[in-house]
C-alpha cells in the first residue's frame, strides 16, 4: 500500500505534537477506544516476533494506591540528588499524573520468551526490552491520533512494581503509563517549557 503526502503530513503532526503528559482530566476513556489502543499496540514490531511485553490494566483502587507511594517515595530520594536551586526546581516539576488519569497500565517485559526461539536476540538479548519500548511508543503515537495524552512515570524501583503486582519470575518491569485527556495540549516538551532541559536536535552522523 503507498501512502500520500497528507498521510505524512498527519503522522508528523502526531508526532510534533505527542507530548509526555502529566497534566490529565478526569474524563473515563470509552471502552471502543482503550479497545483500539490496545489492538494498535500489538502491531508493533518485536525481535524475532517474540511479542515480549505484557500489559496490566491497573483498575483496583489499592494498586494505584501502592503504586502512588512508591513513586512518592522514590521522587523524594531523587529530589535529594540535588542542590540547592536545581533541588527547588526539581520539586516544582510534575513528574506523574498517577492522581488524575483514567486509564494506566502497568508494562512488563518477558525476558526469555518461548515465543520467537530466542531469534534475532542471542548477541543482543536488550532487544526484547526495545520491542517493548517500541510497543509503547505505538501505543503512545495511537493515543495521541484518538486526542489522548500518555504520561510515563519512570521515578519507580522496577524490584517493587514487580512486588506490587506480583509477576510471575522472568518479568522486568518496563514502565508506567498514564493515559487520559489532556487538560491543556502543547508541542513543547514540559521540561523544555519548565526551563529543566530543552529540546535538542540531534543530526544523523555521516561517515
Amino acid at each position: 500500500m503507498d501512502f500520500t503526502p497528507a498521510d505524512a503530513a498527519t503522522l508528523h503532526r502526531i508526532l510534533t505534537w505527542r507530548r509526555d503528559v502529566r497534566h490529565f482530566r478526569r474524563d473515563a476513556i470509552d471502552p471502543e477506544t482503550i479497545a483500539r489502543l490496545e489492538a494498535a499496540m500489538d502491531l508493533a514490531p518485536s525481535v524475532g516476533n517474540a511479542r515480549p511485553w505484557r500489559v496490566i490494566r491497573v483498575e483496583a483502587t489499592d494498586l494505584r494506591a501502592q503504586v502512588r507511594a512508591e513513586f512518592a517515595r522514590c521522587n523524594a530520594q531523587a529530589a535529594d540528588r540535588y542542590a540547592d536551586a536545581q533541588h527547588d526546581a526539581y520539586l516544582r516539576l510534575k513528574l506523574a499524573g498517577l492522581d488524575a488519569a483514567p486509564l494506566q497500565l502497568a508494562v512488563f517485559t518477558v525476558t526469555d520468551p518461548d515465543e520467537g526461539h530466542r531469534l534475532g536476540r542471542m548477541t543482543m538479548p536488550s532487544t526484547l526490552a526495545d520491542s517493548t519500548a517500541m510497543a509503547i511508543h505505538t501505543l503512545w503515537l495511537a493515543a495521541r491520533a484518538e486526542n489522548l495524552g500518555t504520561g510515563m512515570v519512570s521515578i519507580l524501583d522496577p524490584a517493587v512494581m514487580a512486588q506490587i503486582f506480583a509477576v510471575p519470575p522472568g518479568w522486568a518491569f518496563a514502565a508506567y503509563l498514564c493515559l487520559g485527556h489532556p487538560e491543556f495540549t502543547d508541542d513543547t516538551p514540559l521540561l523544555h517549557r519548565a526551563g529543566w532541559q530543552e529540546n535538542t536536535t540531534h543530526r544523523w552522523d555521516l561517515r
